[in-house]
């Protein structure tokens, strides 16, 4: 697989509302937009980027944001590119209990399926083990950061089994992990026999609770930084991939067929988006719903 190197650079870093900033993830692939979230005590870092150099360089510009205020680290979900840098943050990682599950149960089997992509991508996971988190909890935790509390809410099923999402009430910010993308198809992990969490149909619901809190501006895993027309934007593509499979899924086509009609109709409806060969994965996942 020939993907460019999924570095993260902090020198684009930019303030979405105040004390909270991202770091974009300029469209590289396997690079997640990182979150910098401030109080007056403490700052919560989300998502780490892919490998222990990553992880390094946002943690070292983490340190100067908070001059002199404790950090503490989530991650959207086990993802290696959102999780696999989290062992060089030496202060609280906090998971939600289903995405602690997630890392125990698959991040194995991610890192060594990432690895063997080959290239820089290898290269970034050299000395990568699956990160322990500090502490796991269950339901919405909020984090006090001094003058400011930040929601870590799980979502349920949807992208993956442990995501969750990362409010800023005071300033309508909301991190959305890969629940949301701008510019690409959906990302479907559907890898049956041995990854096979993720579910359209939970996910579309997920998409209409979180457009239900009208967040002022979007975060998404990957993409451009918008307001709650990201989420409204994936929660109708959800629904056409829904709706074509499901019109085709009864009759007396394969599978492959399905595939073959489907792709050809949302790359017409959506040319300019990339991350095709997520199509094929969301039809493959739908069909079995």
């Amino acid at each position: 697989m020939n993907l460019p190197d999924p570095a993260v650079h902090v020198s684009g870093a930019a303030e979405v509302a105040a004390d909270v900033l991202v770091i974009p993830n300029e469209h590289v692939a396997l690079v997640p937009n990182i979150g910098i979230i401030g109080g007056t005590e403490a700052i919560l870092v989300v998502d780490t980027g892919l490998g222990l150099a990553n992880a390094t360089e946002v943690l070292t510009f983490a340190d100067k944001v908070a001059n002199g205020r404790r950090i503490h680290l989530t991650t959207t979900h086990f993802h290696p590119e959102h999780a696999f840098g989290a062992s060089v943050f030496e202060s609280s990682y906090l998971v939600n209990r289903a995405q602690a599950d997630d890392l125990r149960h698959k991040g194995s089997g991610y890192l060594e399926m990432f690895r063997g992509f080959g290239g820089a991508i290898a290269r970034r996971l050299a000395g990568v083990e699956v990160p322990v988190p500090d502490e796991v909890f269950d339901g919405v935790r909020a984090l006090d950061l001094g003058g400011r509390t930040v929601l870590l809410r799980p979502t349920g099923r949807g992208h993956t089994l442990g995501d969750q999402v990362i409010e800023v009430p005071d300033a309508g910010v909301l991190f959305t992990g890969d629940l949301a993308e701008t510019g690409q198809f959906a990302i479907f992990p559907w890898f049956p026999p041995h990854d096979t969490d993720v579910s359209g149909l939970a996910w579309i619901d997920v998409m209409d609770g979180l457009i239900a809190g009208q967040p002022r501006i979007v975060v998404p895993g990957h993409g451009s930084v918008g307001d709650v027309q990201v989420l409204q934007g994936v929660r109708d593509y959800l629904g056409e991939l829904r709706d074509e499979t499901w019109r085709r899924r009864d009759s007396a086509m394969t599978l492959d067929e399905i595939v073959a009609e489907v792709r050809a109709l949302l790359i017409e409806r959506h040319p300019e988006w990339t991350g095709q060969e997520w199509i094929e994965r969301g039809v493959g996942c739908l069909c079995a719903e």
